[in-house]
């Protein structure tokens, strides 16, 4: 997917709590060949992906359809 907005520390912190919400679920975010675990704020803000940036979400395991929906959901929503 391409980032309509730049992945900084509000969308990052939320897609922190969204993947603390899927324990049993890996969720990696994977951008510009970087990669980061989407439950730790700083790595997903530390992928530094702006607008217009190609961004992977990759899920594994019990809950990965609904996890990915979510995070997906998160890097899509328009700027409050």
């Amino acid at each position: 997917m391409i980032l309509p907005k730049h992945l900084h520390a509000r969308p990052a912190g939320l897609i922190a709590q969204a993947a603390a919400r899927y324990p049993q679920t890996t969720i990696e975010i994977v951008a510009d060949g970087r990669r980061a675990d989407a439950r730790s704020i700083l790595a997903v803000m530390a992928l530094g992906a702006v607008a217009g940036s190609e961004v992977l979400v990759r899920t594994a395991g019990a809950q990965a359809d609904g996890a990915t929906a979510t995070v997906v959901a998160i890097l899509t929503a328009a700027e409050d």
